[in-house]
């Protein structure tokens, strides 16, 4: 198993604990403060990494069209794109969740890998193998589950053609595949350091959503401080995962390994704080294995 799986798998692994951290330890602070806030943190924890490791080319970063500025345009492009389209995506989200129950449009916001195959394809020339093709469908069926509330299972989907909250929801996931496709051209085409990346990122989503941030600003308690520096800590380790497997593997491999973070917090959800359907949860993270396995042949 290579380097890129490797850290997609460890970066479900630590976003999945870092969203069971937001449950349990953040509740009542609004979303786009508690976003800026830990998006500080993180940046203030991999600072001293980009510092220290980062040596930009002479001809700039992302090739020769910066020979002259020192900042090449297309790589401006990229990172502003996928800052806006990662804080578009979760701002979409959290109208969704406002309009609608949590529990029906949440499964929709997680089929995003279903929308970066075929952008990746069609954009990039992207080749799969057929077994890669239906590890992704098994992995995003997996994560699809996993937010599921027993009932009729593709009942979220049926009420997207005239539910206002489930289309908000899949607009939400086509944001988050464009932030995911925006990561590999970034990473890879444009060849953007990795620990560059990592805040210019974290900076750009953090900046898009600062306006929201300063309208209800966050009242953090004293005691809740060092919850902030381990939130920090946990976003900038998963951004520096997803970063390398962004780098290393297509969009349309990482996004479904990264996405199953879900399952990581639902099962931690179901074990720690006895959640409802576990078993459900359990088939899910079955699944999960069983596409990555696939993806990894």
């Amino acid at each position: 198993m290579d380097v890129g799986l490797l850290s997609a798998i460890g970066a479900a692994v630590v976003w999945g604990t870092y969203i069971f951290v937001l449950k349990r330890s953040f509740a009542g602070y609004p979303p786009a403060g508690l976003t800026v806030l830990i998006n500080a943190s993180a940046i203030a924890w991999f600072l001293p990494v980009t510092v220290a490791t980062t040596d930009l080319p002479p001809d700039g970063i992302g090739g020769s069209v910066g020979a002259v500025t020192g900042v090449d345009p297309a790589a401006v492009a990229v990172v502003a794109g996928t800052a806006a389209a990662t804080a578009a995506a979760f701002v979409l989200f959290l109208r969704a969740i406002d309009e609608g129950d949590v529990s029906y449009v949440t499964p929709i916001n997680k089929v995003v890998p279903m929308f970066v195959l075929p952008l990746e394809v069609l954009l990039l020339g992207e080749v799969l193998a057929p077994i890669q093709v239906a590890g992704v469908v098994v992995a995003t069926a997996a994560v699809y589950v996993a937010n599921y509330e027993p009932g009729s299972l593709i009942a979220p989907l049926v009420g997207a053609v005239h539910s206002r909250p489930a289309q908000l929801a899949l607009l939400s996931a086509a944001c988050y595949a464009v932030s995911d496709l925006g990561k590999r051209v970034g990473l890879q085409e444009l060849a953007i350091p990795g620990t560059l990346w990592v805040p210019l990122l974290l900076a750009g989503a953090g900046l898009i959503l600062l306006p929201a941030a300063v309208r209800t600003p966050p009242a953090v308690n004293r005691a809740d401080v060092p919850k902030f520096l381990a939130a920090g800590a946990l976003v900038a380790l998963g951004e520096h995962l997803t970063t390398v497997a962004f780098a290393a593997l297509p969009a349309s491999v990482a996004s479904p390994v990264i996405n199953t973070q879900a399952i990581v917090a639902v099962v931690l959800g179901g074990v720690v704080l006895g959640e409802r359907y576990f078993r459900v949860r359990l088939v899910a993270a079955l699944l999960a294995v069983v596409g990555v396995a696939m993806i990894a042949l």
